[in-house]
């Protein structure tokens, strides 16, 4: 089966439609590139906030009409995965464990600003992928935790960051004033950087069951999930883009497969080895999480400029503003919505060799970024 790059197979895609409307399309396959790792093969045959009674807001919101809520046994009728519960009941222990571990204490002001966006609610996905892996390769929700908490502390440091004046410049997150716009610039830049440093103390020092060697390979695809190699080369990258007219799709995947992708490959990969999974168990789970992540990206920016603010908790549009490419201005809506589709199909085959049960919510957390509104 011959292979191109997701920008091939869009110009393949166009000619067919423009030159042979009506015949089916044949099986093409194009490649979605790691620089970092390794090369991933996808097909490309075209598919056709529960407020918890804490301080804290979760959200979610499911669509179609809640389908994805709950898995039905077709010959029983009978539920047997509750999605929305157990997000709810997740990342309700998360919460707790991020209240517990970053307390209010002296110097107070950059202790409530680090409080104000970590304990702001969100939809807890990275952390609920870190633990959900955890348990698939046998692990507890214990020995993963102070993981999890270490990626969701890097996510709410990087959203401060990215929503200051000198980046994205923006003025709302998850439905609240931006940090900078309550404490200042220069309180915000010092939360992120604390909330940073503290993922890998609260990391090294909290993880208990788990032995040493796992635990410092788990800081190690920390680190590099985040550094100059990971995150911040995406962001990076995606700063230098901004109102140039020559950027394609392999600089687009690059950017998301960096800025975004790469925190929520790095939440999986963290459980499955925290959890005590194989060599080869971790690299199957690495391949679905770099799936999820870059459909978490494409879902992003189709919402970006089909939701409004109010329905996003965040600013939206704000990508056309700043003339940023996303896969919409490349693609148009409709490709972007059937990349989508097949980002999330090839990534649920990479849990076959799994337990079934073990694995719905994992399968359901792929189905959630692949449909969620927000």
């Amino acid at each position: 089966m011959s292979c191109m790059h997701l920008s091939s197979w869009v110009q393949f895609q166009t000619c067919s439609m423009l030159n042979q409307a009506g015949r089916s399309r044949s099986s093409q396959s194009f490649h979605l590139l790691h620089p970092l790792k390794t090369t991933i093969p996808i097909s490309s045959a075209a598919p056709h906030r529960r407020r918890p009674t804490s301080p804290f807001a979760v959200s979610a919101v499911l669509t179609k009409q809640e389908t994805l809520t709950e898995e039905f046994d077709e010959e029983s009728r009978k539920p047997t995965f509750n999605f929305k519960s157990y997000m709810l009941q997740r990342a309700e222990s998360v919460n707790q464990a991020l209240d517990a571990a970053v307390s209010l204490r002296d110097p107070i002001t950059i202790h409530e600003a680090m409080r104000y966006s970590l304990l702001a609610g969100g939809k807890r996905v990275r952390p609920v992928l870190c633990l959900a892996a955890c348990e698939l390769v046998g692990g507890s929700e214990s020995m993963a935790m102070p993981a999890a908490c270490a990626v969701e502390m890097i996510h709410t440091m990087s959203l401060i960051h990215d929503d200051l004046p000198c980046m994205d410049n923006d003025d709302l997150r998850r439905g609240k004033p931006t940090n900078h716009k309550v404490f200042g610039e220069d309180v915000a830049v010092l939360a992120g950087d604390a909330l940073l440093a503290f993922a890998f103390e609260h990391i090294s020092l909290s993880t208990v069951g788990v032995s040493p060697a796992r635990i410092v390979r788990a800081v190690g695809e920390l680190a590099k999930s985040i550094g100059s190699e990971g995150l911040v080369a995406g962001q990076v990258v995606d700063i230098d883009s901004e109102g140039l007219s020559d950027v394609g799709l392999e600089q687009l995947e690059y950017i998301h497969l960096h800025k975004t992708a790469a925190l929520l490959e790095c939440s999986v990969v963290l459980g499955s080895i925290l959890g005590g999974g194989s060599d080869s168990e971790i690299e199957k789970l690495r391949t679905f999480a770099r799936y999820i992540g870059l459909l978490f990206q494409v879902v992003d920016d189709i919402l970006d400029v089909t939701k409004s603010s109010q329905e996003l908790g965040k600013t939206a549009g704000k990508d056309l503003v700043a003339d940023k490419v996303t896969y919409p201005k490349l693609l148009g809506i409709e490709k972007s919505r059937e990349f989508a589709e097949k980002l999330n199909k090839d990534a649920k085959e990479q849990l076959a060799g799994f337990d079934p049960e073990k694995a719905a919510p994992l399968i359901a957390l792929a189905n959630y970024i692949a449909y969620r509104q927000n």
